[in-house]
């Protein structure tokens, strides 16, 4: 079976004013891509409670980050008529109309949530399976990158006795 495409979103925080900091995506043929979101001075709103959980400070956004434009133009193009697939679909869906909206660009890609693709059985057994192979992996989760590998292996086991 061919993996489904996963993105994941970091962020400022949650609820209103939030924003996206970091962006992964894993697709089907097995690669990894993530960067880094600088995000523009009208983005102001920051909770110190999810930097201590994903561990992105705002001067290393500053440093190392790409402008919405970039990051937009770059996700277009990689990702140009695919579906990608989010454990969070209503957060990252917003986070990435608030990228795409800054950078005044249409996205041409769909978003959808992974447990469209999950029969009930496989919904079930998702989160020890997830939580189990942040262990035995070793995964640092809240980094975009790590994150989607780890939703990809999860997928992959959840799935495995289609």
């Amino acid at each position: 079976m061919e993996l489904p495409a996963i993105i994941d979103l970091e962020a400022s925080g949650f609820g209103r004013g939030s924003y996206p900091i970091e962006v992964g995506v894993a697709l089907s043929d097995g690669s990894i891509h993530s960067t880094l979101i600088k995000p523009p001075e009208s983005w102001v709103h920051w909770s110190d409670e999810a930097q201590a959980i994903h561990g992105i400070s705002r001067e290393q956004l500053n440093e190392e980050g790409k402008s919405p434009r970039e990051v937009a133009m770059f996700l277009n193009n990689l990702l140009m008529g695919e579906t990608l697939y989010s454990d969070a679909w209503s957060f990252d869906s917003s986070w990435l109309g608030r990228l795409f909206d800054e950078a005044e660009i249409v996205q041409r890609f769909r978003l959808d949530t992974i447990t469209r693709l999950l029969k009930e059985d496989e919904l079930g057994a998702w989160s020890d399976i997830k939580d189990q192979l942040t262990q035995d992996l070793g995964i640092v989760k809240h980094r975009a990158a790590n994150d989607v590998k780890l939703l990809r292996e999860t997928f992959k086991q959840v799935t495995s006795q289609r």
